[in-house]
């Protein structure tokens, strides 16, 4: 699974509480906080991660930006174990 990165101006969307969340689930996965993604025009209006370098999530509640993350993990998971 490569790195999930928040971007610290989009905390108002409530992705800390996601960031603190999938830290408690999940402490061998790899988050970052950035001042920012670059990607302020959906910064500014939804919840946004980035995965890796280029995949970026954006969610109009935190709760789907956590299933989508928490999906996106299972099947990581599940990829590796089958590897």
């Amino acid at each position: 699974m490569k790195t999930i990165k928040y971007c610290c101006r989009n905390e108002k969307f409530g992705s800390k509480q996601i960031y603190k969340s999938l830290k408690h689930e999940y402490p061998d996965l790899k988050q970052k906080k950035k001042d920012c993604l670059g990607n302020c025009r959906h910064c500014k209006k939804e919840c946004i991660a980035m995965i890796g370098k280029k995949k970026l999530l954006c969610a109009e509640s935190p709760d789907h930006l956590y299933a989508q993350l928490k999906e996106i993990i299972s099947a990581s998971k599940a990829k590796s174990v089958t590897a």
